[in-house]
């Protein structure tokens, strides 16, 4: 008998020093066969005590008082599925009559307690069915992404959300996105990988870097153009413009609006075109925007409002020609004068890291998403690349972006260089770099012969 105390004894320690070392070995070992054990004793009862249950029907009260039985209980949303995932478990609820998703997403911390897990979030999938996502363990302590992501052009995964599962930046979705955040909240690392994701991808970066070129220069090497003052900055947006419009010429001109042509195959963007006529998409990404907006004369004041006019055209009429938009700054308000909150009207995809001020989290999602300004100037100091993600249908999620270093992402770059497209629009700014020379390998010095 002693032995099987001991080996108990042994199993209760692994699993302490795990959860505390390693919580996500934790969960795939012990954690999972505790959670679903918990759930499936304690459901009833949960629903019950946070009033995620309805009364018997009248046909059940009828049907109990003519056979003479006791009167039926309360019944819970009905369980569909169980699926447990390598960060939580993941139900799958059929809410009865009367129920809402919303009854379901009021009681997610209630929910959260009485599971004994980290998080609960749900969401409704469609009418009468919820799906409640469980986090065994805080997964966004220790970013670690799966080995297995859903990669697609133009889509790229860059962080991990809370509930585990992995947040994609989809340009076709959401054409232009906005990050903010304060100095050192993680924009650097957000951004590289952003550039070390779209690496591998048949796409064209472009950059604009005012700080002297300090971040997105040494990742030259993969961008077909890169500007590092406002002034070639805004040649280089007068560029992009002008290619532009003569993407849309070229839609126009293939079209195929003949009556012999179906209505899938008529042309209104680069995607609808053929393969071998398709321009090649640019993301252009711009990493201190008050740099742009910023002026002291009226030379600088005239050169600002041609870059904010031709930010705001390329935001507004881009989407159709390939011309995508990662806009970084740490603040993005009306001070910057005008023509900058018509342009923050026309980036989607909104990021904000942790910011100084609730003024800062007002300005990204303020107009989309009111819910996540207090969880956006909730994030603390110590965690940098934590951030809240939303967009414009009023849904937001914390992130946090897996720590890249810049050593890592120029590595990145160098390796896909091949893929660096030359686009004769942009060639005036295509950063000039000595060619990539090999290492050579260290002399073996042999010890001299004994005497």
């Amino acid at each position: 008998m002693s032995w099987l105390t001991a080996l108990l004894v042994l199993v209760v320690v692994a699993a302490a020093l795990l959860r505390w070392r390693r919580p996500a070995w934790y969960w795939m070992t012990f954690g999972v066969t505790l959670a679903v054990l918990r759930v499936s004793v304690r459901y009833a009862s949960v629903m019950d005590a946070c009033g995620l249950t309805v009364p018997p029907s009248r046909w059940r009260l009828t049907l109990a008082r003519v056979t003479n039985r006791p009167v039926p209980d309360s019944r819970p949303p009905r369980i569909l599925r169980v699926r447990p995932t390598r960060t939580g478990l993941v139900l799958r609820l059929k809410l009865r009559p009367g129920q809402d998703a919303f009854d379901i997403s009021a009681a997610s911390d209630r929910l959260r307690h009485s599971f004994g897990m980290y998080g609960v979030i749900s969401r409704e999938l469609r009418s009468g069915v919820v799906e409640v996502r469980m986090t065994g363990y805080d997964v966004l302590k220790r970013v670690q992404m799966p080995a297995k992501v859903d990669r697609r052009p133009m889509r790229v995964p860059v962080a991990l959300r809370e509930d585990g599962a992995v947040h994609y930046r989809d340009y076709r979705e959401m054409p232009h996105g906005l990050t903010v955040g304060a100095t050192k909240s993680g924009k650097s690392v957000y951004q590289r990988n952003l550039v070390a994701e779209l690496a591998s991808q048949d796409v064209a970066l472009v950059g604009i870097d005012c700080k002297q070129g300090v971040e997105l220069f040494p990742l030259a090497r993969r961008f077909s153009a890169l500007a590092d003052n406002p002034e070639s900055a805004a040649a280089l947006l007068d560029a992009l413009v002008s290619r532009m419009e003569g993407v849309y010429q070229l839609i126009r001109a293939e079209q195929r609006i003949t009556a012999d042509v179906s209505d899938a195959e008529i042309a209104a963007d680069i995607w609808d075109l053929p393969d071998d006529l398709r321009p090649t998409p640019i993301v252009l990404l711009v990493d201190e925007v008050a740099e742009l907006a910023l002026f002291a004369t009226k030379d600088e004041e005239r050169r600002r409002d041609r870059i904010i006019t031709a930010l705001a055209r390329l935001a507004q009429l881009g989407r159709a020609a390939g011309i995508y938009m990662e806009i970084c700054g740490q603040r993005f308000g009306s001070e910057l004068g005008r023509g900058i909150t018509m342009l923050r009207a026309q980036l989607t995809g909104r990021t904000a890291h942790r910011v100084n001020d609730e003024s800062s989290a007002n300005m990204a999602f303020g107009d989309i998403a009111p819910d996540a300004v207090l969880a956006a100037i909730q994030i603390p100091t110590g965690m940098p690349g934590l951030a809240v993600t939303g967009d414009s249908s009023a849904g937001w999620a914390r992130i946090r972006t897996p720590h890249i270093t810049l050593r890592q992402a120029v590595n990145t770059c160098n390796r896909h260089a091949d893929r660096t497209p030359d686009l004769p629009e942009l060639a005036a700014f295509r950063p000039m770099l000595p060619h990539l020379t090999a290492v050579p390998a260290p002399a073996v010095e042999t010890a001299p012969a004994a005497t």
